[in-house]
């Protein structure tokens, strides 16, 4: 459901305006009601809600006010991202109020701490300054996607732990609380990344998820959102069991369950009140397996119905889109993958336009209900075409793009959950993991292209292909050779590192297609294949 109507700003009357409000609505129907009660029509009203179109949901991390805003005003904070995406492919923006360090907001708040530190390198923040003047970013936002026809969540970082590096960050509470977290600054966890997570809360206390439940409530109630989404990305360790290298128990996992069904509850409460169906989404990992393992019973939450919307993926991603969207559908829920940004090293233009169009075009091609996009505001302006592009199938199909075997890095797979690559199903071949071929070797992989690169034949437009290998200790292309679909491509040319073929349209089918490479050559250290891509532009014949 869509409610269009720009609301007043609750700013910092919210609570005010809210106990009116809930009086007016009367008493709360029970859990259980008779058939055809308020709670049931309510719970109709949510799957449909749930089924809404979201061609492009963008998530906002919210630093507008921190870093971006220049004065403190509602025209400056949502031109800094948000004005340019009116009329776009965006049916929804998440929206994050900063939500570092397990409590610091950017929104007003009396239970959590509005962050307002001026030290480097936040001295250009401005949130107190927006505050002096009554300006909610939160309710600026909601207030931008009612006027708008656009869809509102508040995203909350569930366990985020910039604060393990930015002192500045780390909220009172905290400093209240040692007990509560997985280490100290002194003393850190060695099982999780790089140490930094010291800061993180553990979910296996119950006064960690009473805190949580509390901020996802005050927002609930406080501000007129169609949803929240429940960020377990940033950062995916929830247990001191975890951070220190031991296993998660299912106690631990039904303690995080208990929370998720306590945060339903709620949310169906809170609905009845307002009238309108709260939602509630969440991020995770693309594998049931690794979730299990960190302590998210994925699977059962689905099973439970305490999930609408499925966003699978974030700093890396495990497994192919089809998987999770197979997962989803299996319970009736919505997917969208994310498609963070790429963070590859070396990772040439895997950032630019033309990848994100591939990689929305295999999303598509998956089954997927709708692409998700997460700091993707530095790569792409407001006013950037592709905003008007990435929703759209039939659009995308036209426009040239690239598609990469492999755009996301490893990092965090084994950073976050140290037997974490035996969930790991995708290609391996990339700049940070490059394949060599001794003579006489081969490999084979599948590439997925989410194209039908003929769609034009009829109207005379032709894809012109190209099929790049980035290559090193080859001196004569005829030493190589490479197979798509089982047809061996035409001698490549060799430049610059880069082996370049240019196979015909009919060999590349939209889907799997299968590569195949191998290396006749006599150098002793053999070929090193570092990169595999498909440049595809659409030209007009003749």
């Amino acid at each position: 459901m869509q409610r269009k109507t720009a609301r007043e700003s609750l700013a910092y009357s919210g609570l005010v305006a809210f106990v009116a409000l809930a009086a007016a609505a009367g008493p709360v129907v029970a859990q259980n009601p008779r058939p055809g009660g308020k709670l049931e029509q309510m719970r109709k009203l949510r799957k449909e809600a749930a089924q809404r179109r979201r061609r492009l949901i963008f998530n906002n991390d919210g630093d507008e006010p921190v870093y971006q805003c220049k004065e403190p005003t509602v025209e400056a904070l949502l031109k800094a991202r948000t004005t340019g995406l009116a009329g776009t492919n965006v049916d929804s923006i998440f929206y994050c109020t900063w939500s570092s360090g397990f409590g610091m907001f950017t929104h007003h708040t009396k239970i959590g701490e509005v962050f307002t530190c001026k030290n480097k390198p936040f001295n250009r923040n401005l949130t107190q300054e927006f505050m002096e003047q009554g300006i909610d970013p939160l309710q600026v936002m909601v207030d931008f996607c009612r006027d708008n026809g656009i869809e509102i969540f508040w995203s909350m970082r569930m366990n985020d732990v910039h604060d393990g590096s930015y002192p500045d960050m780390v909220p009172q509470w905290k400093k209240d609380h040692p007990r509560l977290l997985f280490g100290s600054r002194d003393k850190r966890p060695p099982a999780i990344g790089d140490g930094r997570v010291w800061s993180g809360v553990n979910y296996g206390r119950q006064e960690v998820r009473d805190r949580a439940f509390a901020f996802i409530q005050e927002v609930c109630e406080n501000y007129d959102i169609d949803g929240i989404e429940m960020d377990f990305f940033r950062h995916p360790v929830f247990f001191r069991s975890h951070a220190w290298g031991r296993r998660v128990n299912q106690r631990e996992r039904d303690d995080m369950t208990a929370l998720l069904r306590r945060v339903r509850d709620m949310t169906e409460q809170v609905s009845l009140k307002k009238g309108h169906p709260i939602l509630i989404a969440v991020r995770v990992p693309d594998s049931v397996g690794y979730c299990r393992e960190i302590g998210l019973d994925l699977e059962r939450w689905l099973q439970e119905g305490l999930v609408d919307l499925l966003i699978p993926g974030g700093y890396f991603r495990l497994q192919p889109w089809k998987v999770s969207v197979e997962l989803g559908h299996k319970y009736g829920v919505m997917v969208y993958p994310a498609l963070d940004e790429s963070r590859m090293k070396k990772g040439g233009a895997r950032n630019k336009r033309e990848s994100y169009r591939a990689r929305a075009m295999n999303v598509w091609n998956s089954g997927a209900d709708g692409v998700y996009v997460y700091n993707f505001n530095y790569y792409a302006k407001p006013n950037d075409p592709v905003w008007k592009e990435l929703g759209e199938p039939e659009k995308l199909q036209t426009l040239d793009k690239t598609y990469y075997l492999r755009c996301r890095g490893f990092w965090g797979i084994k950073a976050y959950l140290r037997s974490g690559e035996q969930f790991h199903t995708l290609p391996t071949l990339s700049p940070e993991r490059p394949v060599t071929l001794k003579a006489g070797e081969s490999y084979s992989v599948e590439f997925p292209v989410g194209d039908n690169v003929q769609w034009g034949k009829q109207q005379g437009t032709v894809p012109e292909l190209k099929l790049r290998l980035q290559v090193k200790n080859l001196k004569d292309p005829e030493e190589v050779t490479v197979t798509l679909n089982n047809q061996a491509l035409a001698k490549g040319a060799l430049s610059e590192g880069w082996l370049e073929y240019a196979p015909p349209a009919e060999l590349v089918k939209q889907g799997a297609n299968k590569i195949g490479i191998a290396f006749q050559g006599g150098n002793k250290a053999g070929l090193i294949v570092s990169d595999l891509l498909l440049q595809i532009a659409y030209k007009q014949s003749g």
